[in-house]
Parts: C-alpha cells; structure tokens; sequence
C-alpha cells in the first residue's frame, strides 16, 4: 500500500511538472511575438535608410533597395502564413492564455498528416520553408555569404533526404521530428520561433545591404520645409508670427540665401523676411482671410556646392468669430445611457474663457465635454465666450436624443444564425453585440432562456449554460436548431439604462 502512495505521489509530481511546462513554452512564445514586433520596427527603419541612400546614389544603392524590398515582401507573406496556421490552431481556444490546458497535440496531427503520409497542409508547409530559403538565397546571389550562411542554417530541414535523426539513431522527416506528437502550446512556440528566424533574417540581410549604417540619410535633397506659426489661425490685419524651418536638422544650418514668394508677391529679405540658424524668420501679414502660399527655395552650401531645398507652404487666415462651432465627435445625434464625448470651442477664444451649459453636460478639460442626455427627444446646447475685444458671443445648437439601439445575442461572439458542435455551445458564452454602433459599450449577459427542440425550455442564470441546459442539449440530435432567447443584458457601467430586447440567436447542431 506504501509502494502504491508512492508511486501516485510521483506521478502527481510529473502531472505538475507537465502543466509548468506547458506554461514556460507560452511565456516562451510571448517573449519571442514581443521581439518579433521589436524587430519590425527595426527593420522598417533599415529599409526607410536604405531607400533614403537609393534616392541619393542610385548606381550604387537603387538595385540593393530592389533586392531589399523582394526580402521583406517574401518575409511578410511568409509571416503571414504562419501567423493564420497560428490563428487556427487556438480558434477553439477560449482563453488564448491558458497554456496549460494546451497539451494536445491532435491539431498539427490531423492537419499535417493522413495516416503514415503527409497531407496537403504538411506538404505546403514544407513548400512554403523551402521556397522562402531559395528565393532569399537567389535574391542575395554572390554576394553577402555571411548572410547566406545564415538563412541555410535557419531554414534547414535536414539533410539531403529530409531526414533528422533522432536521438534512439533512427532518422526520421524533418517535419515528424519537430511538429508530429507535440502539445499544442510547443508547436506554437516553435512557430512563432520560425517567425522570429524571418524577421532575424530580414534584419541581417538589411544591415548587410547597409554595410552597418544605421544613421539617417543627411543629404538636403531628401529634406522638406516645415512651417512653424504660433497658432493655426489669424484674424484680418493681424501680424503673422511664424518661422519656416529646414525638417530633419539641428539649429546651425543656416540658409545663404533665400528666393521665396507669398501669394506670387516676391519677399524682400530685410523686410519680409530674415536668415537665421536653422531656418527663415517671416516678417509678413497675416493679410486677408483665406489661405496664403509661400513658395520658393532655400539655398543651403554642402560640400562646397550651393544646393537648393523647394519650399511650399501654406498658411490660412480667418476672420474674427461671431459665433461658436459645436460639433458631437460621434455625430449629430447623442444617445441616451451614453457618455457622449463633444467637442466646444470658438475659434480665436482660448478654451479657458469658452463656457457651455446644457442639461446632462460636464466639462472634462479645455474643450472636450461628454453629454449624458436624460428624457426628452432634443437638448439644446449653448456656448458662450468673450472675444480679445471684450465682446460677448453666445450661440446655441439642437441635438436630437436617440435611444441606444436593439442588441443582438451572440454565441461565441457570433449573432443571428450559428453552426457549431454540441460540445463547443457547452462551453460557449452567450453575449450581447451592438453591431454597427458608433460607440464600445461594454455588454454583460445575467440570464437566457434556452430551448432544444422537444425538451422543456430552460432559465439560465449568468451567460453560460448550466447543468440543466447542458442535460438538454445532449437529446438534441445532428441538423436540430437550439434557440437562445430573452437574454437579459445590461451596460455593466450603466446598469440604470434599460436596453432594448434582445434578438435572439439560433445555433444548428453540427455533431
């Protein structure tokens, strides 16, 4: 009897070990799928150097910058397709973080393999590993063999034959070896690892294209102006106050010249204008209400040689307001069991001095309002403000009040007409969506009515079938269509509100 605890107390210890595994590997795939999205951003800035220096030297860069683009197109695609084989392997995984109950290894097995032999899937999947190592190769050709040297290793799949040996000797296919009778959780990993093994070898490739420069291009060519203006806008008469400035540069880069015109007037330096480091500081009007152009070129010296940078700006000028502007961010109407975000302003008023009143309106900082409007069918929102001449403006605006609209049930996030085994309604979880709805309401299912054609129909508490449905749903047979109707649902922030009746949804028995 000792012996027999004994051995029970092991194998509760391996049982537990096992789901500690389990575990490490999606820890595992998490840190990888962290740095792979670390990498792309690496590897965008690669290119974006690469296409800068091709724009500047085009015999020596403009082919490398074709090759480059080849790469990344090939990785991005044959990203893509793991990542769907990744997608589909936890599609019927309700919690896409619990690893540990992922240790089957029957997805990859069904789908990899008919009996002794590879199915279709496996085939394309070894196609797909060995067209992307060919085609990086021949896209690298004679040169770069470091890099060369590297795709092979990553992207071997054994030897001459296919085959890897195992540690008993025996040698068996590439992809037995590494995806057949694993947990679910492993082969994922190892995917998103494969995953990692592309964007590593996009990188290398770049930085080789590079030759290790990793700094931006700083030939003024590929430089534009930027103009900076105190503000968006100014009154009729009023002084413009801004400065045209070189994009992409520190402060010393000074201008030798100018050549500039606004609205086809040419500007005199001294008096529209004047030269400083870093830019151009206009002197000019704002001028009438409209939009202005200033055009032209800076003329900067660069290796001795004068080079000049196009310059094409506009600015606008209004008029001084007589009346706000109101506008929902959302649209014309507000909801009602909604905190509808608004926006109230009056141009050339500062925020601070702008006020708005109506019922259900709060203020949250400067401009932005949320309005929760109660009864009624409209409110009427007024807006008051004091301009810089000391006179007062006030202006009002009718808002119609619309009632959230019907939610529909879902199973499994799927509304109206759904298919799906008996197995995967057990554990689905019923829901409510607001389709085609401007606003994410946060929707939350207390009870249901469940009912299997020939069974006694059944109330179920919380949003998931109990035990007396679950006993119901066993007698429905293949082809029977199961109804989930009067689902109470409710804004979980707003439990108040009283939405209107749930559509139903009915899901077809599949098994």
């Amino acid at each position: 009897m000792i012996n027999l605890m004994y051995l029970i107390f092991i194998a509760m210890l391996a049982l537990n070990m096992s789901k500690e595994v389990l575990a490490a590997f999606g820890l595992m795939n998490e840190k990888l799928e962290a740095s792979n999205s670390k990498i792309t951003d690496n590897n965008e800035a690669f290119l974006a150097s690469l296409e800068t220096k091709a724009s500047e030297d085009a015999v020596k860069y403009a082919e490398l910058y074709q090759d480059a683009k080849q790469i990344k197109q090939l990785s991005q695609e044959y990203f893509t397709y793991l990542e769907n084989l990744k997608k589909s392997m936890v599609a019927d995984v309700e919690d896409a973080k619990d690893y540990q109950i992922m240790d089957k290894s029957d997805y990859l097995d069904q789908k990899f393999w008919q009996g002794d032999n590879l199915a279709p899937e496996g085939k394309e999947f070894m196609k797909r590993i060995g067209e992307y190592r060919d085609q990086v190769l021949n896209i690298l050709g004679d040169d770069f063999a470091e890099v060369k040297d590297i795709v092979n290793a990553r992207f071997k799949t054994g030897d001459a034959n296919g085959k890897v040996a195992r540690r008993d000797g025996v040698k068996v296919d590439w992809i037995n070896y590494h995806y057949e009778g694993f947990p679910l959780i492993a082969s994922l990993t190892k995917l998103t690892a494969l995953q990692s093994d592309i964007k590593a070898t996009e990188e290398a490739a770049l930085k080789a294209m590079l030759q290790g420069e990793l700094t931006s291009q700083v030939s003024l060519s590929n430089f534009s102006t930027l103009l900076e203006q105190e503000k968006a806008a100014f009154y009729s008469g009023e002084k413009f106050q801004g400065n045209i400035v070189l994009g992409k540069t520190d402060k010393s880069a000074k201008p030798v010249r100018a050549d500039l015109k606004l609205d086809g007037r040419q500007l005199t330096e001294g008096k529209d204008y004047q030269l400083e480091e870093g830019g151009v500081k206009m002197l000019i009007s704002a001028g009438n209400p409209g939009d202005h152009e200033i055009a032209g070129n800076l003329y900067y010296m660069q290796d001795g040689e004068e080079k000049e940078v196009p310059v094409k700006n506009t600015f606008s000028t209004i008029s001084k307001p007589n009346a706000a502007v109101i506008a929902a961010d959302k649209m014309n109407v507000v909801y009602r069991g909604v905190a509808n975000p608004m926006t109230i302003s009056i141009p050339g008023i500062p925020d601070n001095k702008v006020t708005a009143s109506a019922p259900g309106l709060t203020r949250r900082s400067g401009s932005q309002y949320v309005m929760n409007p109660g009864t009624g069918r409209t409110v009427t929102i007024v807006a008051s403000g004091v301009l810089p001449d000391g006179q007062r403006i006030n202006t009002p605006a009718e808002f119609r009040i619309k009632d959230i609209p019907r939610p529909a049930g879902s199973v499994r996030g799927e509304a109206g007409s759904v298919q799906m085994p008996r197995k995967n309604l057990e554990i689905s979880t019923v829901g409510a969506l607001l389709e085609d709805f401007d606003f994410d309401l946060n929707l939350a299912v207390s009870g249901f009515k469940f009912k299997v054609p020939g069974q006694p129909t059944v109330d179920v508490n919380g949003n998931k079938l109990d035990d007396r449905a679950k006993s119901a749903l066993r007698r429905a047979s293949r082809g029977d269509a199961v109804q989930i109707f009067d689902i109470e649902a409710y804004i979980t922030n707003n439990k108040g509100y009283k939405l209107k009746k749930v559509s139903p949804v009915v899901v077809e028995i599949t098994n």
